[in-house]
């Protein structure tokens, strides 16, 4: 309330805040990868080349952004970079941002498989094989020799490790596609197969109303972990609050807030 109002923010329930990696291998990297570095750069040779920016500060341009973002990203999801660098891609204005620094906010989101190579094109990459592997830790017991333990155990790490999950901040949440649930990445796909999905019964009065999916959209890169993991701790707890008016919930929420805080 007061001047206070719309300057108060929640974190996630999965929230994650960096601690920080340093950036000069990744600049090193794509220096090897064509970067033409800034004091070489001549605007008049490549007007259209995409700048590369790292941690705010400009360190040079790239004739091929396309390959480099996908380059990199590649490298994150094989865990050769820390899961905690941040890429951001901003195609109109031709910009390349990659940001190691400490303090900012991420959450992890489940990662769908865009390689046009991969017969798994187009679904999760966790599949029941990772599983089956996370079920074997359960069997891991406290007596195992710690190092053995440590090669055997996957569990968070080893899914984020394998390029299973992915953490996202604000910055590049705004450049992904995220898709609300594993089902409605199958509706997706089979809409845009051609299939014709039926008609929405409304019979059953307890059937959850859901907003149809947008069949211009072609291309998911991501996948929610669960819906509820959006909200924050005061919100997730009004219960079905996708039922509510807006303005109802954000009453209750401000109501739980002042409880808590008190």
């Amino acid at each position: 309330e007061g001047q206070a109002c719309g300057l108060v923010k929640n974190l996630a329930l999965m929230c994650y805040i960096t601690v920080g990696t340093p950036s000069e291998p990744i600049i090193d990297f794509m220096i090897q990868r064509n970067m033409e570095v800034l004091e070489e750069y001549e605007p008049l040779r490549s007007p259209n080349a995409t700048k590369v920016f790292v941690n705010g500060v400009w360190v040079g341009v790239h004739r091929d952004p396309a390959h480099l973002v996908s380059t990199v990203q590649s490298l994150r999801r094989r865990h050769w970079i820390s899961h905690e660098v941040s890429l951001v891609r901003d195609i109109r204005d031709r910009e390349f941002k990659i940001f190691t620094d400490a303090g900012r906010v991420c959450r992890p989101l489940f990662v769908i498989d865009n390689d046009p190579k991969s017969p798994n094109r187009g679904n999760l990459v966790l599949t029941k094989e990772h599983v089956n592997k996370l079920e074997d830790d359960k069997e891991l017991g406290p007596d195992v020799d710690p190092e053995g333990r440590e090669d055997k155990f996957r569990g968070w790490k080893g899914l984020v490790n394998q390029g299973v999950v992915e953490y996202v901040d604000a910055e590049e949440e705004e450049t992904v596609m995220i898709v609300m649930t594993p089902e409605d990445l199958e509706i997706s796909r089979q809409i845009q197969a051609g299939y014709v999905m039926p008609e929405p019964s409304i019979d059953d009065p307890n059937k959850r109303v859901k907003a149809p999916l947008n069949p211009t959209a072609h291309t998911w890169t991501h996948c929610e972990i669960h819906p509820s993991m959006i909200l924050g701790i005061c919100a997730s707890i009004i219960p079905f609050p996708d039922h509510n008016q807006v303005l109802f919930t954000l009453a209750q929420f401000g109501a739980v807030l002042t409880i808590l805080v008190s």
